[in-house]
């Protein structure tokens, strides 16, 4: 990719962050769930208190409140948008696939088809001290998922 290339690429997925950031998608805590978890990015200060309310095997809704950095927030709007409706093994999927794209320290290119706006964080996985934030409301799905099936299964038996 020339230079000119790069930083236009560059410049869109700010671009795209911001906007998340911005305008998040998902935002606030919604009374129907079946786990709810709070996560801390002891490094920065990030939190992050997230629902998930799941339907069968899907995931019917993610809801959250969050309070950090822009990637933390940003994150936090892509991730609902990318695993809200999906079924919990296609939202395990692309959490996996973004969990790769995080820890690929920039070297990974990303799948844009599964992760669609999620692509913007490809840069923020050379900076090791920004992953955590990148990554702090998917852990907390997969938190907050893994509690809500494990207690669904508890009641069922």
């Amino acid at each position: 990719m020339s230079e000119m290339n790069a930083a236009n690429v560059d410049a869109l997925y700010q671009e795209i962050i911001l906007d998340h950031y911005k305008s998040p998608h998902g935002a606030g805590l919604r009374e129907q769930f079946d786990a709810e978890v709070h996560h801390v990015n002891p490094t920065c200060g990030d939190e992050i208190t997230l629902r998930v309310d799941l339907d069968g095997g899907i995931v019917k809704d993610v809801s959250y409140a969050a309070e950090g950095c822009s990637i933390s927030q940003a994150s936090a709007s892509v991730m609902f948008e990318l695993l809200n409706s999906k079924s919990v093994t296609d939202a395990f999927s692309i959490l996996d696939e973004f969990q790769t794209l995080m820890q690929g320290k920039g070297q990974i290119e990303p799948n844009e088809d599964v992760l669609e706006d999620g692509i913007a964080f490809a840069g923020v996985a050379k900076f090791p001290a920004r992953v955590k934030c990148a990554l702090l409301a998917w852990m907390a799905f997969k938190d907050a998922t893994s509690q809500a099936l494990s207690q669904k299964e508890r009641e069922e038996s």
